[in-house]
């Protein structure tokens, strides 16, 4: 008997086809299986959110790419994707801790008892565990006082990883969504420890809870507080840094997880000195211009408050040489030139900007031009 004495087989045979259960069966697992993935393709495609997903996707490898984590060693899913697009890198920021006037004593703290322990935690190794960084950090005084600056000179000078924590992030209409996200934030602080996490105006996310909140908001808290509390392994080096302007509102369960609290006052003559020190270092100013005067006329700024002012003086100058004669016509050949894709440089109006006066502080802006007068450029 051969292989064709069966009928069937002979018939496709010779029709050219040869076929078995074995293969039939693998046929379809084929056939299967490419519809799987390809229904799996669509369905992605069809998520309202696919391109947040692919867009956070690019964002989050190009950070990690600079700040110099291998993505072979470090896998991520899609919500931790999401969390790494709020990671901040220090090239990107311009504040220091010598660019802080006034806050020498917080500095010195931070560097101590918060820098110091996340960056070398092998010197402050205890067996007994009193030594270590805290938990959480929690910097509280009036709007304008430097809190956030601080923060940012962290994030440049620490040396940790730095997650510029927004509550929108965290916030998903979806039910259960927002927790994952928590839950995403502190798997990855714990990939890229050591790591900072700022929350700017912790009040409005973790304030006192009541009867009265949503329970979604209500377990996104419960969630983000039962992880933080997870963070008592000696090998963990994670902060939770805060900023506010409003401690009282702060639930009591957060602020015993922030055992260290730095007010953040405003500034006292010395301290305000300093700050308009650093401010005006580059300006050119008068011979005859006093800084003492303008320290004393100043009691109750802020450091936002002082910025705001010595910005303002900083424009008079600029003001009378834009609106002299010399000024109004370079504006013109300027507007000209832009609608003929040319450029007029302005170094040479520039270079007739007076040196500041104090004279030049504390003038109200006008939003009417000035009186006609002889050009005193001419």
């Amino acid at each position: 008997m051969g292989l064709f004495s069966n009928p069937q087989l002979r018939r496709v045979a010779q029709d050219g086809v040869y076929s078995t259960p074995l293969t039939s069966g693998i046929t379809s697992i084929a056939v299967m299986a490419a519809t799987y993935y390809v229904t799996r393709l669509a369905l992605s495609y069809m998520d309202p959110n696919h391109q947040k997903k692919s867009d956070a996707k690019k964002v989050s490898d190009t950070k990690l790419g600079k700040l110099g984590v291998n993505r072979k060693e470090v896998k991520l899913n899609e919500y931790e994707e999401q969390i790494a697009m709020e990671l901040i890198l220090p090239d990107d920021i311009p504040v220091t801790f010598e660019s802080i006037g006034g806050l020498d004593g917080i500095i010195a703290s931070l560097q101590e008892s918060v820098i110091a322990p996340l960056i070398f935690p092998e010197i402050f190794s205890s067996t007994n565990g009193l030594l270590g960084a805290p938990k959480g950090v929690l910097l509280y005084g009036p709007p304008g006082t430097g809190k956030t600056m601080l923060a940012k000179a962290l994030a440049k000078e620490s040396g940790a990883t730095f997650i510029n924590m927004h509550v929108s992030t965290l916030t998903n209409k979806w039910f259960g969504e927002s927790n994952k996200l928590v839950a995403a934030l502190f798997n990855l602080a714990r990939k890229l420890q050591p790591t900072i996490i700022f929350i700017d105006e912790i009040d409005s996310f973790l304030r006192e809870r009541s009867s009265g909140d949503h329970e979604a908001m209500a377990m996104m808290k419960a969630e983000f507080m039962t992880l933080w509390d997870g963070l008592t392994s000696s090998t963990d080096r994670i902060l939770v840094l805060g900023a506010t302007n409003r401690p009282s509102d702060i639930d009591a369960a957060i602020l015993r997880r922030m055992p260290k609290r730095y007010a953040v006052s405003l500034p006292d003559a010395s301290q305000r000195k300093k700050i308009l020190s650093i401010m005006l270092a580059n300006v050119p100013c008068h011979p005859s211009f006093d800084m003492d005067e303008i320290v004393r006329k100043t009691t109750s700024y802020s450091g936002s408050d002082l910025k705001e002012l010595c910005r303002n003086a900083a424009m008079v100058p600029v003001r009378e040489v834009l609106r002299s004669r010399t000024g109004r016509e370079k504006v013109e050949q300027a507007r000209q030139s832009s609608k003929t894709g040319g450029s007029v440089h302005g170094a040479n109006l520039a270079m007739t900007v007076r040196p500041l006066k104090n004279s030049d502080f504390f003038q109200v802006d006008v939003a009417h031009a000035a009186p006609t007068e002889p050009d005193a450029l001419d």
